[in-house]
Order: structure tokens, then C-alpha cells, then sequence
């Protein structure tokens, strides 16, 4: 057979279809290209016509499943239920059609890489006898406390009387630093089952591998590895190779965006001096309210700092009137950016952002401190890592209201700009980004264990 005859072994990997899943699993997909095996990456239909994946210049092959709403996605159906439900369901079955589809052709599928996310898919993969590898997106931190609540470890609901909350490799935890499912009782509780669940059948995988380097997070990789049935290999960070160890050829973005890129700031932040600006963006899913938007804009004025401000186009109409006539060269609005270019510009000297987990490490690689706005999901709990464990970063007081005022945006963000505390950040986050670097350059932690999941998946699949 072919396949045996250039002895590459095919991965399929199954994302999440959302942008900061897409994100991570794509590049490790690389990653795994570039230890000799054969990675095809398979989005939803309505994700592969958004994102156009067949223009990229990657050894990379791309294909489709469907969610089921091929035309708009999940806002074809706009309940996260139904979207849930359906994705399953017809995933589920053109999953097992796709499977068939490549057992017939010279390069069958032999093994699955899945977003811990979409357990169901492992549940395919194991009728059809392929090796199965579980993707955790989030921190390990994070991804230790859905396992503790999952398997009864925590009490819910919580209240402020049982804090603070003691995790076996964790700082000690309040309220407001668990995930917004557990912080905020009764929220979401389709996307808190979702996030439960990535543990309904971990003990069936084959592999489990996580989104994180391991001295970041050495003692809770080294708690919830003792609770697992399959060692957790840190297989992170996954961002490009040219930020991090320059070995992957031509791995300069992420190539795969469900908005259109802007290319005006790298021209803009040329005239701007070292460590200047406070780049500023809350992701690709947080809305903020209208009164929020305005505390923001004028926190950003009163500190007299040039500023970078990513609004999304579904966005703009919040920022208050005349703000950007007014603002001039002082501040630059634009609608999507490739992000991981922009944090490694020297004008940037601060990142002013909602703590998801991708753009969190993405500091943390290219040495940026940050100013923490968490909105919702795991991001509560990176800010408390991003200022206490870290010490990369400072995070915001919200009012009673759930407002974070203007006031208050401007003493966070003075407070990374300015001052010895500011320096101290910086000094810790260029140590954590040569720490990402010593991960994934050859013979360090996650490299290593790349090379042993690869030589494991071989050995499955001789």
C-alpha cells in the first residue's frame, strides 16, 4: 500500500469550530507534519467556506464535516442547544462518511486528534479501531478544575463562604477566579455541560495532550497527571514557529480567519516608539455593553498613551461618536489584525486584553505584560494566573454594576506602562517567553514529548 510504502501515518484532527480552537489545533497539526506524519485538518463546511483553508501554502491537507448549519453556523440556529445537539448528530455521521471516504484511498485514516470538546468524536474513531488523542485548548489549570466539579471534587454551587478553594497544584482560589460557569452559578449551563463532559470519556483515549508548556504550569500538570488514567503531555505553546523556535518552515500566522485582517497597524506602530502602545482586544466572541464601551474609551484617552484598539465590525457602532475623529494619530481602531505580528512589534508595551487562553500565551511567547479584563469562560482564571502566579500582568476591579470604569482602566493600564511594578512584569514576562522557547526548540519539554507521542502513535499503528 502506498501509505506503507512512504510510512507516514495519517492524523485526522477534528477542531472545535470556533476561532481560538481552530487556532491551536492547526498549528500543532503542523507540528506533527513536521515530525513525519500526515495531518489532514477537518472544519465544518460553513468554516471551510468562511475561512477559504484550500488557498493556504501548507503541507497541511484540509476537509469537512458538518455541523449541520452549513450556511451560518451556529447563528443559523442561534440556541447553543440546538447547536449542540446538531452538531453531534450530523458530525457524528459525516464523520464516520469522511472515515469511510478516506479507507478507500491509498492513505487511510489510522489515527484522531479531537478537541476534548467533542467527546463524541472519540466514540467514532473507536468503531472504526483508530488511535484516539484528546486536544485540551485551555490551560491545564483550567482543564483541573472542570475534571474536579466533572468527578464531584467540588461542591456546587459555591458561595463566597467557601472560599477560598484549595486545588491540589493551584494557587488558592475566590469565587471570582473560578470559571465564569462556576463563578457565576446557573450560566450557560449548555457550555458549562459542554466543558464538564470533556472528561465523560478521557479514560477511553489513547492519548491526552495539552495546550500549555510545562514550567508554566509544572505543579498542576503534576496533580492532574496523578488522577488520570494517560500521563498529560504539554505539547505547547502553539503559536507560530517564527516567534518561538524558527524550525517550521514558512509558520508565520495562523492561516485560518473568520474575519477579514487589517493590515494598517504594522504601517502605524512603525512611528511609534519602544513599548509605547497599549495594544487593546477582547477576542473574537466577547460583547462588551454600550456604557462599557465608554468607560473604556475614555479610561484608553485619560492615560495619554498611543493605543491599538481592535473592534470588530459587529462592534464598532458601540464605540462612542466622534471618538476616533477626536482621538487622531494618538489611537488606531481597526477590525481584525494578525495578532501574534502586532504583540511582537517593540512599540507595544502593554496588552490590554480579556485573558482568553490563546492570547494569553501569545504574551506570554512574545514577553508582553497585560492588563486582565476577564469577560467570561475560562478567562477569570487565566487573569488570576496572569497577576499572581505569573506576575506578568494586573487585573481589573468591576463595579458593583459589572462596570469596570474608565478610572480604573487608567490606573491598571499606568500601572504596566509605568513605574518599577511595570518593570518587574516586563522582566517576568521575557522570562516566561525564553522559558516557551527552551519548550518547543529541540530536546525541551514539549518538543520531547511531541516526539514521543508521535514515535507512540507509530508503534499503534504499525
Amino acid at each position: 500500500m502506498e501509505k506503507k510504502a512512504n510510512n507516514r501515518v495519517h492524523v485526522l484532527v477534528i477542531p472545535y469550530p470556533s476561532q481560538g480552537h481552530i487556532n491551536p489545533m492547526l498549528q500543532f497539526s503542523k507540528r506533527l507534519s513536521s515530525k513525519g506524519l500526515k495531518a489532514t485538518f477537518a472544519t465544518t463546511v460553513f468554516i471551510s467556506e468562511t475561512m477559504k483553508p484550500e488557498v493556504l501554502n501548507s503541507d497541511i491537507d484540509f476537509d469537512t464535516i458538518s455541523d449541520g448549519c452549513d450556511k451560518g453556523g451556529f447563528f443559523e440556529v442561534g440556541s447553543v442547544d440546538d447547536y449542540l445537539v446538531r452538531l453531534q448528530t450530523v458530525g457524528s455521521k459525516t464523520l464516520t462518511e469522511l472515515i469511510i471516504k478516506h479507507k478507500n484511498s491509498p492513505r487511510p485514516i489510522d489515527c484522531i486528534l479531537y478537541d476534548a470538546f467533542l467527546p463524541w468524536v472519540l466514540d467514532v474513531a473507536q468503531q472504526f479501531g483508530l488511535v484516539g488523542i484528546a486536544f485540551f485548548t485551555q490551560a491545564c489549570a483550567v482543564n483541573y478544575i472542570y475534571y474536579y466539579a466533572h468527578n464531584g471534587l467540588l461542591s456546587l454551587p459555591i458561595s463566597s463562604s467557601m472560599t477560598p478553594i484549595g486545588i491540589p497544584g493551584l494557587p488558592l482560589l475566590d469565587l471570582r477566579d473560578m470559571p465564569s460557569f462556576i463563578y457565576v452559578a446557573g450560566s450557560y449551563p449548555s457550555y458549562f455541560e459542554l466543558v464538564l463532559n470533556q472528561f465523560s470519556n478521557t479514560d477511553k483515549a489513547d492519548f491526552i495532550v495539552v495546550n500549555t508548556f510545562y514550567k508554566l504550569e509544572q505543579e498542576v500538570v503534576d496533580s492532574m497527571s496523578k488522577v488520570m488514567t494517560q500521563p498529560l503531555l504539554t505539547i505547547g505553546p502553539t503559536i507560530p514557529s517564527m516567534y518561538l523556535d524558527k524550525r517550521l518552515e514558512n509558520d508565520k500566522d495562523y492561516d485560518l480567519n473568520l474575519f477579514k485582517l487589517d493590515s494598517t497597524s504594522t504601517c502605524w506602530l512603525t512611528t511609534k516608539p519602544p513599548c509605547s502602545v497599549v495594544y487593546v482586544s477582547f477576542g473574537s466572541m466577547a460583547n462588551l455593553t454600550i456604557d462599557q464601551m465608554k468607560e473604556l474609551a475614555r479610561g484608553l484617552k485619560q492615560t495619554g498613551f498611543h493605543f491599538l484598539w481592535v473592534v470588530r465590525p459587529s462592534e464598532l457602532p458601540k464605540v462612542p461618536h466622534c471618538f476616533i475623529e477626536e482621538m487622531g494619530d494618538k489611537a488606531l481602531i481597526v477590525t481584525w489584525i494578525p495578532q501574534t505580528e502586532v504583540l511582537a512589534n517593540e512599540a507595544i508595551g502593554c496588552f490590554f486584553t480579556h485573558c482568553g487562553w490563546n492570547s494569553t500565551i501569545e504574551a506570554l511567547c512574545l514577553g508582553v505584560p497585560m492588563v486582565a479584563m476577564p469577560q467570561w469562560t475560562d478567562q477569570t482564571t487565566d487573569a488570576k494566573l496572569v497577576e499572581d502566579v505569573w506576575k506578568v500582568g494586573v487585573r481589573v476591579n468591576v463595579r458593583e454594576d459589572g462596570i469596570v470604569s474608565g478610572d480604573e482602566i487608567e490606573r491598571c493600564i499606568r500601572q504596566v506602562m509605568e513605574g518599577e511594578q511595570g518593570i518587574e512584569m516586563k522582566r517576568n514576562a521575557m522570562k516566561w517567553k525564553e522559558l516557551a522557547v527552551e519548550a518547543v526548540c529541540e530536546d525541551g519539554s514539549s518538543d520531547k514529548n511531541i516526539d514521543e507521542l508521535v514515535s507512540k502513535i507509530l508503534a499503534r499503528c504499525k
